[in-house]
């Protein structure tokens, strides 16, 4: 197991021979207090800060800590937890931000590192395990029974893998102390408050383990009574399915997970195909939302599995395709290129708000 924590600098040090602060430095001021003010997802400011946080969980505590003081978490405290198993296919890394104030807390998973095979194992391993998930009965025709569900079982065992030091620091948050305070011999000072506001997300891999989570706070007895109060949505960006149709129908009549789990789409990308319908059923929940030319709810006709395994084949084309201008315009139906991360934080960062830099808005490539 990987322990690292960081706190952020001050915002000088990341803007030297500039004033400390401008109209566009940080990108949010007092983010935190936006943050925990939110009271219906999706919320535009939300989105953009998570994609952030989703996009750069692929780095170390120090990076995370930085990008998302520049968004307007100033002087944040961040913790990172991994465990890495080869031989299981695991190799699962959590980030909590927690603003300084103690109020809000980010739960940010990191997705596929590309150099990694042990995490395309991972993606790989798509043979449903039956896990008990206590979700509640529901009357009516559409009755959902509590049981067990099929789920990715790559997906679940790295969630499973980092659970217990997650939950560990989110209990301390809600505390009243820091996330990293985890030394009994060494106490760190009390955070002003505790956690009042907490969100998950991650992109790709990290999605699908961010859905995963939602699912377990929200259903799990254990869970409930500490984490329903504050917890207020899980976003994914580029996330593949996690669980059989049996299991997304369970979510679906859980009236917090159906609202609040938010799925972003970018363009043509392979990933939220995924897994294929030749390896098993898989179906997507929660609110979907696609983007074209601009982010439309497509939750009535949400994305379903690849039919044909010639996708895997065709996506790695379009991602060589995308790198030249001639070929732009062939139609294929799938893009590697298009999961990018960064693609989904261009995408999603408001229109006249600066990017994560603090520099002009990015707009998307077409």
């Amino acid at each position: 197991m990987l322990i690292e924590r960081s706190i952020a600098r001050s915002l000088s040090a990341y803007r030297p021979a500039k004033p400390t602060s401008s109209t566009t430095f940080p990108v949010y001021h007092d983010l935190g207090a936006t943050l925990a003010g939110v009271e219906q997802q999706p919320d535009p400011t939300v989105a953009h800060t998570l994609a952030v946080a989703a996009g750069y969980a692929y780095s170390d505590a120090e990076t995370v800590a930085m990008m998302l003081a520049r968004m307007g978490l100033v002087d944040n405290h961040c913790l990172r937890v991994e465990m890495s198993v080869d031989a299981m296919f695991i190799r699962s890394t959590a980030y909590l931000i927690q603003s300084s104030d103690g109020s809000v807390v980010i739960l940010a998973y990191r997705g596929t590192e590309p150099t990694n095979v042990v995490n395309w194992l991972t993606d790989a391993d798509v043979h449903p395990d039956k896990i008990a998930f206590p979700f509640p009965k529901t009357e009516g025709a559409d009755a959902v029974e509590a049981g067990t569900y099929a789920v990715h079982a790559g997906f679940y065992r790295n969630v499973r893998a980092t659970r217990f030091a997650v939950v560990a620091a989110l209990q301390r948050a809600l505390q009243g102390r820091s996330v990293l305070d985890d030394d009994e011999e060494t106490p760190l000072k009390p955070m002003p408050g505790p956690m009042t506001t907490l969100y998950l997300t991650g992109h790709s891999l990290g999605g699908a383990m961010a859905a995963l989570m939602a699912v377990m706070l929200s259903v799990e007895k254990g869970y409930i009574e500490p984490f329903e109060p504050v917890f207020k949505g899980a976003y994914t960006f580029g996330a593949p399915m996690v669980g059989s149709p049996e299991f997304a129908a369970a979510c679906a009549a859980h009236d917090f997970l159906d609202r609040n789990v938010l799925r972003y789409v970018y363009r043509k990308d392979l990933v939220p195909h995924l897994p294929p319908s030749d390896s098993d059923h898989f179906e997507h929940f929660g609110r979907e939302y696609r983007y074209g030319d601009a982010w439309r709810d497509t939750s009535d006709d949400p994305i379903t599995q690849m039919g044909d395994l010639l996708g895997l084949v065709e996506a790695p084309l379009g991602f060589v395709a995308s790198k030249f201008r001639l070929l732009r315009g062939l139609p294929f139906r799938f893009s590697l290129n298009d999961h990018g991360p960064q693609h989904y934080i261009a995408a999603l960062t408001p229109r006249g708000t600066p990017n994560e830099f603090g520099d002009a808005h990015l707009i998307p490539a077409t």
